[in-house]
């Protein structure tokens, strides 16, 4: 059976739309039984997004960021305060690649000019729309601009952290990093040799 087949009469409505857009769907879903139910389900998004883990071959350390996240202050953690790799929203019109230089100078303030593409992933499709392409990119001390720690008008506080690759690596034991795209990059550079 086709997914044409399985699902019927679809329609949504927007619940909210302050920073992201919440839509409830409702549709006829067709089980492999044959037996037909209809169903709700929630849809969160806004723009796809970009992430990157900046290394440095030279001296073997990456950049993160730390900064507040209410889920994770909601969930309890950390006191609301995530480690994770620069990320950020693609512009409209704006290519992947383009944006993540982009995000790199404004939250940690070092200019680079390539990247390399990882990958793009749904960190978590059953709720959330959004995709995120993630990459790599190797900086260098001359690289360090003046800027970075953020955008104040998207009120962003942005800590930046360089630290040694191995210390990163063990932070994923300790829980100190729980971001997924952050854990993901990081086992990338470890697999495929980077550092």
């Amino acid at each position: 059976m086709e997914v044409k087949d399985k699902i019927s009469n679809v329609t949504s409505k927007v619940i909210s739309s302050i920073w992201g857009t919440l839509e409830q769907f409702n549709f006829d879903f067709t089980f492999k039984n044959g037996k037909t139910r209809n169903v709700f389900h929630e849809v969160y998004g806004k723009s796809d997004g970009v992430a990157i883990l900046l290394y440095n071959t030279k001296t073997e350390k990456v950049i993160l960021s730390k900064q507040f996240r209410m889920p994770v202050f909601v969930a309890g953690i950390s006191k609301g305060f995530s480690i994770e790799v620069v990320g950020g929203g693609i512009d409209k019109n704006e290519s992947p690649e383009t944006c993540v230089i982009r995000e790199t100078e404004e939250e940690v303030g070092y200019r680079i000019s390539e990247v390399k593409k990882v990958c793009t992933v749904f960190l978590s499709p059953g709720i959330v729309k959004e995709k995120v392409h993630l990459f790599v990119g190797e900086y260098k001390d001359e690289d360090k601009t003046e800027n970075g720690g953020g955008l104040a008008i998207e009120n962003e506080e942005i800590e930046v952290i360089e630290i040694s690759f191995i210390d990163a690596l063990k932070m994923i034991k300790t829980q100190e990093i729980m971001d997924a795209r952050t854990i993901l990059l990081l086992q990338y550079l470890e697999i495929n040799q980077f550092i």
